[in-house]
Order: C-alpha cells, then structure tokens, then sequence
C-alpha cells in the first residue's frame, strides 16, 4: 500500500532555493530537469539535469539551485511495498534517467490521479509508480548517460512515432547539428542499429498493421509508410517479413490462435 503526501510536475523556483530536511519522515523521489547541487557523502557536488534521487524515511534531505532557477518533478510518499522498500536503487545519490521524458509523462499522470477521487485512483497510481520505479531500475543499469544521448533519444523516438515522415541520415545529422558520418558511428553503438535501419524497421511495423487492419491500396499503404517508390517498399517489406505485401494478410489470417 502507498500513500502520497504530495506530487508536482515542472515546478520552478528562484535560484536561492533550497531544501534542507535534517531527518525527513516520509520516502522523496526528486528528478530534476536542471542542473542541481545535493549534499552527498558530506559533501555538496553538482549534478546534471535529468537527474533523479531517492530519498528513504529518516533520511537527509538537502537540494539546491546551482543556476538561475531549479525545476524538478517530486512526489512525497509512505509506501510498504517491496518494490520500493526492498529497491536496489541508491538512497540519497542522484543517478542519470535514460529516459527523462518518459518518466516526465509518468509524473503528470501521477498528478492527474492524486488530484481527482475516480473508482481506480489506488490501483492506478500503484500502476503508474511501479512503472516509474521500473524506469528507475533501468537506468541505473546504463551506463555512459550524456547530453548526447539524450538527443539521440529523441532523435529515435521521433523516428518511430513519425516513421512515414521523409527521413534521410543527412536530415538526421543536420537535426543533431553533428555530421552524417558521427551520427551513423554513435547511433548504432547507443541503439545496437543504425538510424536507416531504425527507420525501415518501424515503417514496416506500421506496414504490417494497416494490411492487416485497412482496405487500403499497396500504393496508398507504400506512400503513408514513407515510401515513394511502391517496388521499393515491397523489395523491403519482404526481405524483412519474408512475404510479399500482398500475400502477408493471407499468411497472418492463416496462423492459429
């Protein structure tokens, strides 16, 4: 069982703001989304934005601004369940997110449900944090967090949320500002695939969905997958699915349940 004291998303202070709780009562999860300095080991040491921090009960809390402002998602919380009781997460040391923006929309929903009395408010904030925490476990797992990551991140969600879009590595590097060359070199070696691979493989996916799910043409699912060559869009639907566009529906309606 969890009970939340309090939850914000973006909140802003001055850049005099500061937190100093000698012993706190309650568990504290704080992701900051500016650089931030915390008291650490007996010493206070600067952080990067996108930084998070969990904070048990009985603990020393102490946060300030490094810059002209500080904006933070935090949450205020009391919690028997193991996932937080038990977590391997370090207590009281900031560490990186690997997905900050993702962790951010996570917030506003836990805001959204503190906020308002609906049938599944318990059930679905316990959903929401132990998404959160999952989040939290895999980015202590990753190493090598870096400003450049981040870009390549949103980079890469852009392409698999908008795969229909004309992308090109040339339109890709100059959207990073970097050049064509170093984003294919550090894209891959982030992602484990190269950026044009990461395009095609996410029209296809798509691809797969509207023959399945729509009566459209070949051409008009070709041309909304991104493609303006309808021959080219079969050649790569089949080297990756192993059929045919036309025959994929058939060999999909074909399987058992």
């Amino acid at each position: 069982m969890t009970h939340i004291h309090y939850v914000e998303c973006n909140t802003t202070h001055s850049g005099h703001f500061v937190i100093d709780v000698p012993v706190g009562f309650h568990w504290l999860l704080v992701i900051t989304k500016t650089p931030a300095q915390f008291w650490v080991n007996g010493a206070l040491k600067e952080y990067p934005a996108h930084s998070a921090v969990l904070y048990r009960p009985l603990q020393k809390v102490y946060y300030q601004t490094c810059g002209d402002s500080f904006i933070n998602d935090w949450i205020r919380f009391e919690s028997e369940e193991a996932y937080i009781t038990e977590s391997p997460l370090p207590f009281g040391v900031p560490f990186s997110l690997n997905d900050p923006e993702y962790c951010s929309k996570l917030f506003e929903l836990l805001v959204t449900e503190h906020n308002f009395n609906r049938d599944y408010k318990k059930s679905s904030i316990d959903y929401l944090l132990r998404t959160l925490f999952n989040k939290l476990l895999e980015s202590i797992s990753q190493e090598d967090i870096t400003p450049q990551y981040y870009n390549l991140l949103r980079l890469r969600t852009s392409i698999q949320n908008n795969p229909g879009d004309y992308w090109t590595i040339a339109k890709m590097a100059d959207h990073l500002q970097i050049s064509p060359g170093y984003l294919q070199s550090i894209y891959k070696k982030t992602f484990g695939v190269s950026c044009m691979d990461d395009v095609i493989n996410s029209r296809i996916r798509i691809a797969k969905e509207y023959l399945i799910h729509n009566t459209q043409s070949i051409a008009e699912i070709a041309s909304r997958c991104g493609y303006q060559n309808v021959e080219h869009f079969c050649r790569q639907f089949k080297k990756i699915t192993g059929y045919p566009p036309r025959k994929f529906h058939k060999h999909v309606a074909n399987q058992p349940d």
